[in-house]
């Protein structure tokens, strides 16, 4: 039998995790309906075809211009460049990790690896502008001072411990019995990797892979640096670009009065955006159900 004392120690405790879980859940609802009020009265004086599918995109300007065609090429553009960067050197390093690693230098490369992830995005992109751009400017041609391929190189490396660290959790989880019948058959340990080890751990691996374009859509400070401030629909990354959240930056500095049409286009750009990473996320969810693997 219970003791009083402990039985109101545990109903407090059970009412403060689920106000906590109600918090999080009444934050995530308000700021969705924040985000839809202020679209809805974007949308009252934009037509949705012009701001969906508009190549031109003004809407501090004069001549106002409402396509965010140009903000959605650039974010997909670095993100692009950060995926090409982050995925193979993100498998590459998890594969190592978990099949060939010993014990010790297991346990010094994950902190090390780790440590990437804690350096903050502003650092992050000073070392793009600062750094990483004059160093390409070395190598490829025409580079401009702000362009889309230092901070998606950087955003690669940003990344990195976030591919490498659930990638090598996938690969880990495989049975043991999977290598060992691998090894049986004649197989070495790098065929043992490649084709039956990353294989079993697909799932996993694919939504490390979404999980990390979800992160780089959403990242804000590299681009805003290091990207440029203009918006413009194309597709190579030795210019100046603008991304989603570069823009939402740029108007969110207090030059925009509250309420007016260019300041409800943050709300109408971040409900695109929100879109894009939610539509990501049950993305991962439906490859993590679809490829799972299970093992008695």
């Amino acid at each position: 039998m219970r003791k009083p004392g402990r039985a109101a120690v545990e109903f407090l405790i059970e009412r403060t995790l689920f106000l906590c879980a109600a918090g999080s859940i009444l934050i995530t609802a308000g700021i969705i309906l924040v985000l839809i009020f202020e679209t809805v009265e974007f949308l009252r004086e934009v037509p949705v075809s012009e701001f969906l599918f508009g190549t031109v995109w003004t809407p501090l300007f004069y001549d106002k211009h409402f396509g965010i065609l140009p903000l959605v090429s650039g974010t997909l553009l670095t993100s692009a460049i950060a995926m090409l960067v982050a995925l193979p050197a993100g498998l590459l390093t998890a594969i190592y990790l978990s099949e060939y690693a010993a014990n010790p230098v297991r346990r010094l490369l994950r902190p090390i690896l780790e440590v990437l992830a804690g350096v903050p995005t502003v650092v992050y992109g000073y070392f793009a502008l600062l750094f990483v751009t004059p160093l390409l400017q070395e190598v490829v041609p025409d580079l401009a001072g702000f362009n889309a391929l230092s901070p998606g190189v950087v955003m690669g490396i940003m990344i990195l411990p976030l591919v490498s660290s659930l990638s090598e959790d996938a690969l880990r989880s495989v049975p043991n019995g999977l290598r060992e019948g691998a090894y049986a058959l004649g197989a070495t340990r790098m065929q043992a990797a490649l084709r039956v080890v990353v294989p079993a751990a697909l799932s996993g691996i694919s939504a490390a892979a979404v999980l990390a374009v979800s992160r780089v859509i959403g990242e804000t400070m590299i681009v805003a640096i290091a990207a440029g401030q203009q918006p413009r629909l194309t597709l190579d990354p030795r210019v100046p670009v603008e991304t989603m959240t570069a823009y939402i930056v740029q108007v969110s500095q207090g030059d925009t009065p509250t309420g007016t049409l260019e300041y409800r286009t943050i709300f109408a750009v971040g409900m695109l955006l929100f879109v894009f990473t939610f539509a990501l996320n049950i993305f991962s969810n439906w490859l993590r159900e679809r490829f799972r693997e299970e093992y008695a």
